[in-house]
This record gives structure tokens, sequence and C-alpha cells, in this order.
């Protein structure tokens, strides 16, 4: 007897959300056997697609206006200058201290490393004798000021080059720099809660950025 036929595959569909997909014999029988999974594609997560800056949670608009407010103290050009303490971030301190060690490098690389740690233990001692004086501050938030506070040091840099063999001339310079950064940390930092108290702090404050002048110059 003569036995003829033909095998076709068979036509297997996925209902998907009410739309019916045609699946493979491989798929079926992987999905028989509780390999599925092996086909399954996960959804792109939008957590995953942000931008480097995002990722970073760097702001440059806010790093930027925090810029202005260091460099520009005066409270009459209508700068919110309390945002540069009360939201601090790191990056911007960061590329601070790094930018002016980069000025006072001179062939030396160590000084790199040294003007980060003084940035660092410095700024704790500055929220330490804080703390110890009855300011509410974080050690974020000191950290965050004394790095931005170095703009004016930064600023007066180039203008040393120039005028370095005036004696008299860099020596005001100096002094100028010194007195713009420091008054522009210490009037974020030492706030009312201080009183009477606030020449303890204030000193030493200018006394940081007069070792952070020093590191620049070789004095």
């Amino acid at each position: 007897q003569d036995l003829s036929g033909s095998i076709t595959t068979p036509d297997v569909k996925l209902n998907l959300g009410g739309e019916f997909i045609k699946e493979s014999t491989a798929t079926t029988f992987l999905r028989q056997r509780g390999y599925g999974w092996l086909l399954e594609v996960e959804d792109d997560d939008p957590e995953d697609n942000k931008p480097l800056l995002e990722e970073l949670d760097i702001d440059l608009k806010d790093i930027y206006y925090k810029i202005r407010c260091v460099l520009m103290p005066m409270p009459s050009l209508g700068f919110n200058r309390q945002v540069v303490r009360d939201n601090p971030d790191f990056w911007g301190p960061l590329a601070v201290v790094l930018f002016f060690s980069m000025i006072s490098l001179y062939g030396q690389f160590k000084v790199v490393s040294w003007i980060i740690t003084i940035w660092i233990f410095g700024s704790l001692t500055i929220f330490l004798l804080a703390r110890v004086l009855g300011g509410e501050v974080a050690y974020g938030q000191v950290l965050g000021v004394i790095g931005y506070s170095l703009l004016p040091l930064i600023v007066i840099a180039p203008v040393l080059l120039v005028v370095g063999s005036f004696e008299v001339v860099s020596t005001l310079i100096k002094l100028f720099g010194v007195f713009w950064a420091a008054y522009s940390a210490a009037s974020l930092l030492v706030g009312e809660e201080f009183k009477s108290k606030k020449p303890l702090l204030i000193y030493p404050i200018f006394l940081l950025y007069i070792y952070f002048l020093s590191l620049y110059t070789g004095v």
C-alpha cells in the first residue's frame, strides 16, 4: 500500500497584549521544556539611558551660579549666595581645587596631592571648630564653601605672574586675594548663631587661605 504525506511546521501563535505573534518550532520546543527564559528580551530601563553628567549628579548651571556667588560676594548684586552653603555639591569644589593645584605645580606634581589634602583636612578643622562654637553646619557644606572660595586665588594668579617683580604691588595683590577668598567663605559659613564668637572662626579661615596661597607662591 502506497503511503504518502507531508509534515508541516505547526502554526503556533502567542498572544501578547491582544496581538497574535507566530512562533517558530524552535521557540515552541524551548518553551515546552522550560527554557523559554532564554528567549526573553528585557525592556530598556529609562534609568540606564541617563546622560553621563546626570548619572554623576553634575549640574553645570548650578556650578556656574555658585562660582559667580563666590567671585562676587557683595549682597547688593542680588545673588542668592546661601545656595553655596545650603545646596553643597562635590564636583564643583573638586574642580576648583584641582585647577588651583594645576596652576601651583611649577613642575612639582606632589603639590596637587598636598593641596587636596589641605582642602579636605582644613575643611574638617573648620567644621569641627564651627560645631564646637555651636554652628549648625555639615561637613559637606564646609567642604563645598572652602573649595569654591579658592576661586579668588585663581583669579589673582595670572596677575601675580605679571607684577611678580614689583614686591610691594605683589604683596598688596596677595593680601587682596586672601581677604577676598576669606570674606567669601566666612560670609557663608559664619552665621548669626556665632554672635560674639565670629572672630574665632573667621581667623582660622583667613589662615587657611594664607596657607593655600603659600602653596602657590612657594613662600
